[in-house]
């Protein structure tokens, strides 16, 4: 007894105070100071404290630590049960080993069995190099069980340290990122490589810091100020998302009036179409007590991505933001869109669409960079879905935009739109030009010019630019008032609750990657 009560306090000392401390002077938590704040109380149950590694080579084996750099087990967020491992930087610089991956792999393949989401916090140098491809293959059987539970359980990765070369691909292959400000970085290839390949000189801030991977890559879906703030981010995530795909998302208690009137919607969208404004002001009028979880905040913010509850009911948003590029669609906000969409369908998690896009971004650079298929991205991912998708139109709806956002021809179950809504093939503006390009090219006095277009632009809004138009067609299901919306929508997911819907048998799609 006396021998197991020392191991435990020396596994626990992971590489010793004198690292521990060096540690808490970077701002940085240690391994298990980090579990001790994320899980509940007394419900963690760690797994192999006593491995060690098992390399001779380059005198590694007069260094021996209990854990070898890895803590790894199960415990419970708000009562519910969640697979972690939490890389030791204090043990020869948090680095992957055989032993070390074997860990990571066995609550990895717990949790499948289990059907609970796992969670890895990352803080390592990379491969242990004295193990050689031992501790490249430790890593690429992280990367297969990542992908076998893809679309399965929930996979959130916190980097909170130095995360490099091929220990970034597991947590790309996860579906949420977090990342804590000054203290994380993320990159295939360092600094100094960079440096003696191309001659740029560049820190590791720069290069891959949290600020980074948020607005220029999209790496990362939450930026934490500190590592606190960042499990913080956890917490909430996990609270609007099921264990496993087999199970329907948590319920939370509402308080909030189903049949809330917000009266500032009738008057929020301007009356001028080119006037912006911020359609997170809708969301939170929506949402319940106005809590929303935004995904990728700073990244591709022409389009905005996240989590409310309606009643209680866990709910993805997808919404143009007409305050940034006008809310047109382009390559990013495509992408990031897509991937959301098909994470909520993977887990059964509902879709609420709120619609005010011009069209695509034009342009060559998009058009060169692959706007095609990557709008073809969102399409297929719509397309595809099978949850419950209630679709609102704003007000502009125009051309291919208009059919990628749940239009009802791609699924979509319920779709309104608020008498704003301004659904055609092109701005009116536009219209006028290409229907009456000889009529125009006829006049020469620029007043008699623009006010042929202005006439015409009004009898083009009035015929097809409406709502009316398309729910003549049954496109739109009813056109609402939009202090209604939260009503309309909470009644929809509903009614919704037991939709069936399957695809056709496949291997798997094929998605335009």
């Amino acid at each position: 007894m006396k021998r197991l009560i020392a191991e435990r306090e020396k596994a626990r000392l992971g590489g010793g105070e004198r690292r521990i401390e060096a540690q808490h002077k970077k701002g940085k938590f240690t391994a298990r100071e980090r579990l001790d704040m994320l899980l509940d109380e007394g419900s963690f149950e760690e797994y192999d404290m006593f491995v060690t590694h098992r390399t001779t080579d380059f005198s590694l084996d007069k260094e021996l630590y209990l854990s070898d750099g890895v803590i790894t087990g199960h415990g419970t967020i708000d009562g519910r049960t969640v697979y972690v491992f939490s890389q030791d930087f204090t043990v020869l610089g948090g680095s992957l080993s055989e032993t070390n991956a074997l860990k990571i792999c066995k609550v990895m393949d717990q949790a499948m069995k289990v059907g609970a989401p796992v969670i890895g916090i990352n803080d390592s140098g990379g491969a242990r190099i004295q193990e050689g491809v031992r501790s490249l293959s430790g890593y690429a059987s992280i990367f297969q069980r990542n992908i076998m539970a893809s679309g399965v359980i929930p996979q959130i990765s916190a980097i909170f340290g130095p995360c490099a070369g091929g220990a970034v691909y597991s947590p790309a292959l996860t579906d949420f990122v977090v990342m804590a400000e000054k203290t994380s970085y993320m990159f295939v290839t360092g600094p100094k490589v960079v440096k003696t390949v191309t001659g740029e000189s560049i820190t590791d801030e720069e290069l891959g810091g949290a600020h980074v991977h948020a607005t220029k890559s999209g790496v990362t879906h939450f930026v934490g100020e500190n590592e606190a703030e960042g499990i913080l981010l956890i917490k909430k995530l996990l609270s609007y998302l099921p264990q496993n795909n087999l199970e329907e998302p948590p319920v939370a208690l509402c308080s909030d009036p189903v049949d809330r009137l917000n009266e500032n919607l009738n008057s929020i969208i301007p009356e001028k179409p080119s006037i912006p404004y911020d359609v997170k002001d809708i969301i939170h009028s929506i949402a319940d007590n106005g809590e929303f979880l935004e995904v990728q905040r700073q990244y591709a913010r022409n389009i905005v991505v996240g989590f409310v509850t309606f009643n209680g009911m866990s709910t993805g948003i997808v919404a143009n933001q007409p305050n940034y590029l006008a809310g047109c669609l382009d390559i990013n906000a495509s992408r990031k869109a897509a991937r959301f969409v098909r994470f909520c369908d993977a887990f059964n998690i509902p879709i609420v669409t709120l619609v005010d896009v011009p069209g695509f971004l034009p342009g060559s650079a998009q058009e060169f960079e692959g706007i095609i298929a990557n709008g073809a991205k969102l399409i297929f991912a719509y397309g595809e879905a099978t949850v419950p998708k209630i679709t609102i139109i704003l007000r502009k709806a125009y051309g291919g935009a208009y059919i990628v956002m749940s239009s009802k021809q791609l699924r979509g179950d319920v779709n309104y739109a608020w008498p704003t809504a301004e659904i055609a093939v092109m701005g009116s503006m536009g219209a006028i030009e290409v229907l009456y390009n000889r009529d125009l090219n006829a006049i020469e006095n620029p007043e008699e010019r623009a006010k042929f277009v202005a006439d015409n632009a009004a009898d083009y809004r009035e015929k097809f630019a409406n709502p009316y138009e398309a729910a003549k067609y049954g496109y739109i299901d009813d056109i609402i008032e939009p202090r209604n919306t939260r009503f309309r929508i909470i009644r929809a997911l509903q009614t919704l609750s037991t939709k069936k819907d399957v695809n056709p048998p496949k291997k798997h799609s094929t998605l335009p990657l």
